[in-house]
């Protein structure tokens, strides 16, 4: 009955899509039907078709905030929720031994994913959560020896807070910095590593530039160094290869949400030989092996496992069709625009992550300007900050370039159509804004801006 409603609503939401007066749909905005109908609390298989009211929505091109739940996840996981609905921990009947079976079958997806054993996968609410328990998991557990972690000045907000709440505790942590190009200096993490270090944590593809991190080589220095490897590995499991062993990784952090799968669900890759020992950050019931107390929501890690396989599966092709959008928009852009800057090494980079710097014009006012194309300027998680991005200082980008940067993201439903609608939106805007900005005019008199003493009236 459920489904009946539901695909009732979808088969409005197609006829509901808006066309121009050539009957051709209307490009660039996709529909969303907005129910106004009085509902009643519960569905019935007689009651009338809502009305409906198509309102236009942006084009979404900001994979690295999250991406659309994949259509083949969505069906793995519906049966999880309305008919086998036990608690996976209950072992006295068939609804829990059904569910916990389903559940080792999504452990099993995931670690195929990363080339892992099975029982080296805990489930966790997201990478979040992944990222707090291996930070503060180990250096708790070790500190009685070891003292000292090591992370870099790019990384994910949340392992950024995890290690100054570890420094109010007592604990010393070196935050390296990046090169230009994004990437951190090998030889200065083999200096900063100590006696005393119990973790490095570098993160493998960076959320806002899509910088790759050289993984292999930091394992090798970690593992000949007898310390422990985390990554966090959100923006690149599912999209580049990755093998825990070949790469030497001793703790990875995954995201559902990242891959196409639901929200609210992730997990943490935590090897067995040589035994990590990590610290439980929850009390409980002792679930995911006493590591991750809490009830494992069945549908979600089905979800989360349905994702790895279609993944591990697409990976070639996505990474293939990826690449070759991401360079028509860059080409595209930077052969149509002077003084664009693309920000993170071009080589060593994910392709679905694209990051570029269009001088002279406000990010904010080009965001604004784009209203039809979901963009952002960086981290969804400090998006609200007017600051500019502290990656982009990291990297030694000038404040007024931080300020202008956008992030284009690219995903498995991105089409070539969108890309276009994009570029040539983009474009157009940043030429109407240059042409507003009096730097734009002085720079077009060939005045060079950094001789200018600017004085405060």
């Amino acid at each position: 009955m459920l489904l009946r409603v539901a695909w009732r609503r979808a088969a409005v939401a197609l006829t509901a899509a808006p066309v121009s007066k050539s009957g051709v749909p209307i490009r660039g905005l996709r529909v969303r039907v907005v129910d106004h109908a009085v509902q009643s609390s519960v569905p019935s298989d007689t009651a009338p078709a809502p009305e409906a009211e198509s309102v236009l929505r942006p084009l979404y091109m900001d994979v690295q905030a999250t991406t659309p739940l994949d259509p083949r996840v969505l069906d793995a996981m519906l049966p999880y929720l309305v008919n086998y609905y036990g608690n996976p921990h209950s072992r006295t009947h068939a609804y829990g031994w059904e569910s916990e079976a389903a559940m080792e079958h999504a452990r099993q997806q995931v670690a195929s994913l990363i080339g892992a054993d099975s029982r080296e996968i805990i489930f966790t609410s997201g990478a979040t959560e992944s990222n707090n328990i291996a930070i503060k998991g180990v250096a708790r557990f070790y500190k009685s020896r070891k003292k000292h972690l090591i992370t870099t000045q790019t990384e994910h907000k949340c392992v950024l807070d995890s290690c100054r709440s570890l420094e109010a505790e007592g604990f010393q942590v070196t935050y390296l910095p990046v090169l230009k190009s994004g990437i951190i200096d090998l030889k200065e993490l083999e200096a900063a590593i100590q006696p005393d270090t119990s973790l490095v944590s570098v993160m493998t593809v960076n959320n806002e530039i899509g910088v790759k991190q050289p993984i292999a080589e930091i394992g090798r220095i970690c593992s000949s160094r007898k310390v422990y490897f985390h990554t966090d590995a959100a923006q690149a499991v599912g999209k580049i290869p990755l093998d825990v062993n070949n790469l030497k990784i001793d703790l990875m952090s995954i995201s559902g949400h990242k891959i196409y799968g639901p929200k609210g669900v992730g997990a943490i890759y935590v090897r067995r030989r040589p035994r990590v020992r990590v610290e439980a950050l929850q009390s409980g019931g002792g679930q995911e092996r006493g590591l991750r107390s809490g009830t494992v929501p069945t549908p979600l890690v089905v979800g989360l496992g349905a994702a790895c396989e279609v993944a591990q599966q697409e990976m070639e092709y996505d990474h293939e069709r990826i690449s070759k959008l991401a360079e028509q928009l860059t080409q595209k852009i930077m052969n149509s625009l002077p003084d664009v800057v693309m920000n993170g090494d071009p080589e060593h980079h994910y392709p679905g992550c694209i990051n570029l710097s269009f001088a002279y014009v406000e990010g904010e006012s080009l965001l604004m300007a784009l209203k039809d194309v979901a963009l952002s300027s960086g981290s969804a998680c400090t998006s609200a900050s007017l600051e500019p991005s502290y990656v982009l200082r990291a990297i030694g980008t000038d404040e007024d370039l931080a300020h202008s940067s956008i992030r284009f993201g690219i995903g498995r439903f991105t089409t070539e159509e969108e890309v276009d609608y994009t570029v040539e939106k983009c474009i157009q805007h940043v030429k109407r804004l240059r042409e507003m900005s009096p730097l734009w005019e002085m720079v077009q008199d060939g005045i060079d801006l950094k001789s200018i003493q600017w004085t405060q009236h």
